[in-house]
């Protein structure tokens, strides 16, 4: 180690090592000075390349953008989807270079500046001081009197002590600068080096990975200037096109129409006319009518859905109409209305005469498909042709469900890898997998994430509704929303598995990335759900008649003086009437298909003296939580808010001791989902958890009729002995109420448990009848719901 300053020197305290000191002092002062410049130099660098990164960032997500608009051209597609890819790796680069910049510039330089640097300066305070007192007792000891032998003495003393302690610290301070001096050389250098090194690594990594995008980038080359060529010679001969159509006689602007049966999209003929309104006022209105399967339907949008005019054209005549102001008019008349139409001219009003007139002869001529025809037709309610009466489950029979669930936006990639076409999913997650991550689930255990193949196992129909309403982009907006705002890298196909590993472990079990939500939003969360199963029920004209939905109360003591909460019957009657309050005012987060809301059964003709179970309204908890939020999203069918609840921490088996001890599970019995009770089945609830009148999910299925949810539960283990605090039980209840299909579930699965208990592990799975029965039940409830519905309620006044 070389030796800044010596220390035989610093002994002789003299002129020239007090100058020697002087100088590495002056050295070291502007040593710090320019240090702190290069740390804060280097935090300037890292916060403007951090500035760079973010807007990158967003450079590349407008890159992405594009490409998901340009998805109809592959080649656009396809090349600005690896464009993209590219530039985020060196947007990943670029922060793995700034963070090695602050570990080894900013953190290595600023310990050194606050530790050496520090020790330095109190090294010198000690020497200065020190060195003062030395001055002083010298001084002291030469201004001793000679004839005062005490004084002497005293100055010769002190003067003894403290050149040894001059000694001790001058010594200390000489070994202090000769360690700094040496310790700066490696310090600065080693930092220094690191950051280079940083640098190279950035630069190899940038360099390997545009040596792999330069063929695609050669290859697109050469297409350009094919693609220009090709674009120059398409805007000559559009040119072209355009001075040849200038050249037709436009003189008569009528549109050459033809009735043409075998059109390849099923229409035979289309074109707009004015539609005379059948209200007061007898408005014309325009809109685009067509000829398609055997009906008149006509449109105002192109996104909306046909309105059927005339739904069996078999059925109808058509002729002229002369006696109206209006020229060019004629007249569809059906059994049921007629509809009066005008054309743009009498040309064109004779073509669609003649086009309803063959229309007509066609149907008659081809009875068979005719009928296939009439199956596909609109109800008359809803005049729409994509509203018919056969469940929309029906249009997906034959698929498998791989391509069920692989539809669903989002789920055509590995939910936490993004790997394409996965073949296995999480059940109780409503997510899909490649095969690593699915393997990686499987590890973390069944209360985490239930693994599934998508092509190797059966798959129940509520379960494939389960994953049809969540999906891939709806659980990540969950357990990846603070992601990005953390940091973390979300892994890519091909990464390390423990890499992924740990990536998942700390999405599912640690829930790092989870947002959680602040007490207000909490609360506006748990009052909007609360609200939401009264706009489903009311608002929702598409869903069929449900039983009266709940009658808003609050809390006893928030009433005025002498103002009593209204019963159950006086709510309905308000309802009637027109003078209730209306909850719902904001829009469902998830609305459910059209066959899974039918579930509920309709209203009966004449309502009960008493509800059948306990009735469902909102009161003001003392406190809102997570488990509050999946009581009531349970009840609003909304599975999106329930994943989002149990991500926040929610008890499934979560009690509100405020209402009865209801579970969300009977909460879910009365939303009337089938799919929200397989939900939260899958998610390890308690089927047979009882409410405070000894009354569990059966009970409540059983009352209110929910025939596929009381299949769900006998199928799940649900106890049908049990009875509540009325000495009831699910089958006591059901024979009282006369439902009929509920009777037959309950005895046939007593039956069916008699029975293996009796043949013991010989015939684990029970009787063959009662499978295929259920089977056959299971597949009702979800795809033709109507057929379970059942008019009466239990009513537990009923002599």
């Amino acid at each position: 180690m070389k030796i800044t300053v010596d220390f035989e020197e610093c002994l002789k305290d003299s002129p020239r090592f007090r100058a020697t000191i002087e100088e590495v002092e002056g050295d070291v002062c502007e040593l710090e000075s320019k240090l702190d410049k290069l740390v804060k130099l280097c935090i300037g660098m890292i916060d403007a390349g951090k500035a760079y990164n973010a807007a990158n960032k967003q450079f590349v997500n407008g890159i992405r953008e594009l490409a998901q608009q340009s998805a109809k051209d592959e080649v656009i597609e396809s090349s600005l989807t690896k464009f993209a890819e590219s530039l985020q790796e060196m947007i990943n680069y670029h922060t793995i270079l700034f963070d090695q910049a602050q570990r080894s510039i900013k953190t290595q330089l600023q310990t050194f500046v606050k530790d050496d640097l520090r020790k330095f300066k109190e090294a010198k305070k000690q020497f200065d001081k020190v060195s003062e007192e030395k001055e002083n007792a010298l001084i002291k000891n030469a201004q001793a009197p000679r004839n005062k032998q005490h004084e002497v003495e005293e100055a010769t003393n002190i003067l003894t002590a403290t050149r040894k302690c001059f000694r001790h610290i001058v010594l200390d301070y000489v070994l202090q600068i000769n360690v700094l001096q040496s310790k700066r050389r490696s310090e600065i250098l080693k930092s220094m080096l690191s950051f280079m090194y940083a640098h190279l690594t950035f630069f190899h990594q940038g360099y390997d990975l545009f040596s792999e995008l330069q063929p695609l980038m050669k290859q697109l080359g050469g297409q350009l200037d094919q693609l220009v060529v090709d674009a120059a010679k398409e805007k000559r001969d559009m040119e072209q096109k355009h001075s040849t159509i200038q050249q037709k006689d436009f003189s008569n602007d009528d549109t050459k129409l033809e009735y043409n049966v075998d059109a390849d999209n099923g229409i035979a003929m289309e074109g707009y006319l004015f539609k005379r309104a059948s209200n007061a006022f007898k408005t014309w209105n325009r809109r685009w009518f067509s000829i398609q399967n055997n009906q008149l339907v006509y449109q105002k949008k192109f996104k909306d859905n046909p309105t059927v005019v005339v739904e069996d054209l078999r059925l109808c005549t058509v002729k002229h109409c002369e006696d109206i102001e209006r020229r060019f008019c004629f007249e569809v008349v059906s059994p049921t209305k007629s509809c009066m139409m005008q054309a743009d001219s009498e040309k064109l009003r004779q073509a669609w005469i003649k086009a309803v007139q063959n229309s007509i002869a066609t149907a008659f001529r081809d009875k068979g498909d005719s009928g296939e025809k009439l199956d596909r037709k609109s109800s008359t309610s809803t005049g729409s042709l994509d509203s018919g009466g056969e469940p929309k489950e029906r249009s997906l029979k034959g698929e498998s469900a791989l391509q069920k669930v692989l539809a669903i936006p989002g789920n055509a990639c590995c939910c936490d890898c993004g790997q394409p076409d996965p073949r296995w999913a999480s059940i109780n997650l409503g997510i899909t997998l490649c095969i690593q991550c699915s393997g990686i689930h499987r590890s973390l255990g069944v209360h985490f994430s239930k693994v599934r193949s998508l092509t190797l196992d059966s798959w129940e129909p509520e379960l494939l509704k389960l994953m049809c309403e969540l999906g891939n982009r709806v659980i990540n907006q969950i357990y990846e929303a603070r992601r990005e705002e953390l940091g973390a890298r979300k892994p890519q196909p091909g990464d390390p598995r423990h890499e992924v590993e740990a990536y998942i472990k700390a999405k599912y079990v640690d829930r790092r990335f989870v947002r959680r939500p602040s007490d207000e939003e909490l609360r506006t969360k748990v009052v909007s759900l609360s609200k939401e199963e009264k706009r489903l029920s009311s608002s929702s004209d598409h869903l069929p008649p449900k039983a009266p939905p709940p009658t808003p109360k609050l809390r006893p003591g928030s009433h005025a003086s002498g103002q009593s909460v209204k019963s159950a019957d006086s709510g309905i009657q308000n309802s009637a009437d027109g003078s209730r309050e209306m909850l719902a005012t904001t829009p469902s987060s998830n609305s459910l298909a059209d066959a899974e809301a039918a579930e509920a059964p309709p209203v009966p003709a004449t309502l009960p003296t008493a509800s059948p179970c306990k009735e469902v309204v909102f009161f003001e908890p003392k406190e809102y939580s997570p488990g509050l939020q999946l009581y009531w999203a349970s009840f609003s069918r909304s599975l999106p808010d329930m994943a989002e609840a149990l991500a926040h921490g929610a008890e499934v088996n979560w009690v509100n001791t405020e209402e009865d001890k209801r579970t969300p599970l009977i909460m879910a019995v009365h939303g009337g989902s089938l799919v929200t009770c397989e939900f939260l089945l899958q998610n390890a609830v308690n089927v047979n958890q009882l409410d405070a009148q000894g009354r569990g999910p059966l009970h409540h299925a059983t009352m209110l009729g929910h025939t596929g949810q009381v299949c769900l539960f006998l199928k799940r283990g649900a106890n049908q002995n049990a009875a509540d605090i009325d000495e009831k039980t699910p089958l006591s209840i059901a024979v009282e109420a006369a439902n009929a299909d509920i009777v037959t579930l309950l005895r046939l699965a007593k039956m069916n448990e008699e029975m293996r208990e009796a043949e013991g592990p010989y015939n684990p799975s029970g009787d063959e009848t009662y499978q295929d029965i259920f089977q056959d039940f299971t597949h009702m409830a979800s795809n033709d719901p109507d057929k379970l519905n059942r008019y009466q309620q239990y009513d537990p006044q009923r002599p």
